[in-house]
């Protein structure tokens, strides 16, 4: 039996997420690193243990080593951001993230993100001028941020790794554990190489979504009652915050604001 490698046992890497991100990009990147002896530390926006997605189906819960404010850059040699599609929405809204992680290109630390993750990196304020890769489907806004996004399983530039997702675990792990261990050889796509341009966009999503989502169990009548509970608690909630004006419904008349006529 191979011994693991243990190249990155004097590592420390922040794991940035939230609730919402997806178990795989998580899992199997952490757990590799892991293997390879680094120091793992969970990072995220509040205490306890966050909840993990299988696309959109509730997974399991990960728990938080130190909540946004708890942690600096200076104590880690590297970042890692997993995907999903509701984790780097709530990421790229807290103004503390988005300062943690653009410390970190600041200081020139390697920081890695693969799927919907580079929606906070777009959020920090990093990519203008990049070349990064994510998932197709957010390649507009990354584009619109100044970025190339290119087409392809695994793109470096500078300190940054991306990746598509899920789909690419091949290409991208080991490329993950190279780049945090010792920094990996200029990495140039091939579309970028031949026209310095983004790759087009896709003409299609993944079929392998859409199947999966086709064959997705229905949701159970607890989360259904969840959702239920939750939504009337955050009406009753907006209730008590009404402004005293308000009667039968009516809009409140707000500055610079016209009605609709």
């Amino acid at each position: 039996m191979k011994r693991s490698n243990r190249n990155l046992a004097s590592k420390k890497i922040a794991v940035l997420a939230a609730d919402g991100f997806e178990m795989a990009e998580y899992t199997v990147p952490v757990n590799a690193l892991r293997l390879a002896g680094a120091l793992i530390t969970v990072i995220s926006l509040r205490r306890g243990r966050i909840r993990g997605v299988n696309l959109h189906e509730p997974a399991h819960r990960v728990a938080v080593d130190l909540t946004i404010d708890q942690a600096s850059e200076a104590d880690f040699d590297a970042l890692f951001i997993p995907g999903g599609f509701i984790n780097p929405d709530l990421l790229r809204q807290s103004e503390p993230a988005r300062e943690f992680v653009a410390s970190f290109d600041r200081a020139g630390k390697p920081i890695a993100s693969l799927c919907h993750g580079p929606w906070v990196l777009s959020s920090s304020g990093l990519l203008k001028g990049r070349s990064l890769t994510a998932w197709p489907g957010i390649r507009d806004d990354l584009v619109n941020a100044g970025a190339r996004w290119i087409d392809e399983p695994v793109v470096r530039d500078g300190n940054l790794l991306t990746s598509r997702g899920p789909q690419d675990f091949a290409a991208f792990v080991p490329a993950l554990l190279r780049f945090y261990a010792e920094g990996m050889p200029g990495m140039v796509a091939r579309a970028e190489a031949k026209t310095g341009q983004s790759s087009p966009p896709r003409r299609s999503p993944p079929l392998v979504v859409l199947s999966t989502m086709r064959w997705m169990p229905r949701p159970s009548f607890r989360g259904f009652a969840l959702g239920l509970l939750v939504g009337g608690a955050a009406m009753v909630r907006m209730r008590g915050r009404e402004p005293a004006g308000r009667s039968n419904g009516a809009p409140i008349e707000q500055p610079g604001i016209a009605a609709a006529a």
